[in-house]
């Protein structure tokens, strides 16, 4: 069973904020309900001051305007309230999704500023699902960015997402798990995620057990009786060098290797984990056991993580929780939902721009694609080019990228190729795109990743990815700029 859409009987349509409904009526009654809008979806920073972010939940997405409807019981909660006309609970009655959407696919590294949804459909129903929208993408897109640190900070090991008892709530715990799997991390302890992603469960034994049985020894035989080609033993119960790793030798060797099989590890969840880790892989180095992994948890993140391997800490995967499901050193995405563009009766799309005296939150107007230039030679990734929908970059001639603040900063990119990074994955409200599985998604992510050059990946002061307008784009921003002055 792989993608299950575990939410399929639940209808989240009015998981919305009030006022998209109070607009929406509000539109009806003025005769602008069918007016064709264009909203854009994109973030103002990146997580943790990093140098990129990782689109996800876009399956998520696809689930819910899928499962657009409003149910009698919707309709009266409406007319309770007095406010809203008949005609547009009649509308809302016969409901039916008549939206374009285009969507960055999963997987793919994202800029500050670049849209990575667009939306175009009557600004009824484009207002409407603003914040499902939201909901989704900011969240897994968070989880999944923090799972990608945390998993380069371990240098190849594999990382263990441990956080579901932490997570905020259970739509938290599974699609936090999912997102973190796009990241990177190897598996999740989350079981419901191996049941409906195929997302490998991964676990390995509770400090209960071994307080339940008389001795720390017998607690690990009998783990080992049970589970002898999957036995990992926990070793810092009571004390990791007295007693926990000389029980887990004791047990490998009369319990594990006369059955035909090899220890699949120790873990620490506790202590100066760098200087026990070391101590263990002595311990077991010198009982033969040079190929029983060490596992480390409790409370790491990437910056933890990455002090205990330049320590030298001898540890060969890493359980994270809390610091990953919560993305607890930053936890907000900051993803909005802003017109961008309407169009007339006679096809004609007017830009729209919101004007800030932040700069940062002036919008980019229009309709527009988002390209990803490429080194050919290299393959890395050079710029992200806005333009307009229907631009077409020529990438057998040079093209000139340039900053659109400092305009001076001005550079002609050759022997690139260009890619458009925006997807239709809806037409006129019918699904036309089919989320890949969740592991085609992490691959795919991974080989987006190592598109991005080296500096752009440093935790501290990365190197700034450029984001750059258009010409035709630039032109159209800046006139409209001129008008609201």
């Amino acid at each position: 069973m792989t993608n299950i859409d575990w939410k399929e009987k639940k209808n989240l349509t009015m998981l919305a904020d009030f006022y998209e409904f109070t607009m929406a009526n509000g539109y009806f009654e003025n005769g602008m309900g069918d007016t064709i809008a264009y909203f854009d979806m994109f973030f103002r920073s990146i997580p943790d001051d990093g140098g990129f972010a990782i689109m996800a939940g876009v399956e998520q997405l696809i689930q819910f305007l899928n499962n657009l409807k409003f149910t009698e019981e919707d309709i009266e909660y409406f007319r309770s309230k007095k406010i809203f006309s008949e005609e547009f609970l009649d509308y809302l009655k016969n409901f039916k999704f008549e939206c374009d959407v285009w969507a960055i696919p999963e997987g793919t590294p994202i800029f500050p500023g670049e849209p990575i949804i667009i939306v175009r459909g009557p600004i009824m129903q484009a207002q409407i699902i603003e914040t499902m929208i939201l909901i989704t993408i900011n969240h897994q897109s968070l989880i999944a960015t923090k799972a990608n640190r945390i998993v380069r900070a371990a240098q190849g090991r594999p990382v263990m997402e441990f956080g579901a008892r932490r997570a905020q709530g259970y739509e938290g715990a599974i699609l936090g798990a999912r997102a973190a799997y796009i990241g990177g991390v190897a598996g999740s302890s989350c079981t419901i995620v191996d049941r409906d992603f195929n997302i490998p469960a991964l676990g390995t034994m509770a400090h209960s057990w071994i307080q339940l049985f008389p001795t720390e020894l017998d607690a690990f035989r009998a783990y080992a009786r049970l589970y002898p080609d999957n036995c990992v033993l926990l070793v810092d119960t009571y004390n990791v060098l007295k007693s926990g790793v000389p029980n887990a030798i004791k047990v490998f060797k009369e319990e594990i290797v006369p059955r035909g099989y090899r220890p699949k590890g120790i873990r620490i969840d506790s202590g100066d984990i760098a200087y026990l880790s070391k101590e263990a892989r002595k311990m077991l180095d010198e009982a033969g056991f040079e190929d029983c992994p060490i596992v480390a948890s409790s409370g790491l993140d990437e910056y933890s993580i990455r002090d205990l391997l330049n320590q030298g800490a001898q540890i060969d995967s890493f359980g994270v929780g809390e610091n990953l499901i919560t993305s607890k050193s930053d936890p907000i995405f900051g993803g909005v939902y802003k017109l961008a563009a309407v169009e007339t009766e006679e096809g004609k799309i007017i830009p729209k721009i919101k004007v800030s005296e932040n700069v940062e939150k002036i919008t980019n107007p229009g309709f527009k694609q988002l390209y990803r230039l490429y080194d050919r030679d290299t393959n890395k990734a050079i710029a992200d080019v806005i333009t307009l929908h229907d631009e077409e970059i020529d990438d057998t001639k040079p093209y000139e990228i340039f900053h659109p603040l400092y305009t001076w900063k001005r550079k002609t990119v050759t022997n690139f190729y260009a890619k458009k990074l925006l997807i239709k994955i809806f037409d006129k409200g019918k699904q036309i795109y089919e989320s890949p599985n969740i592991h085609e998604i992490r691959n795919y992510c991974k080989e987006q990743i190592d598109t991005l050059w080296d500096e752009v990946k440093r935790f501290e002061n990365p190197h700034e990815y450029f984001v750059d307008l258009s010409k035709p784009l630039w032109d159209i921003k800046q006139k409209l700029l001129e008008e609201h002055k």
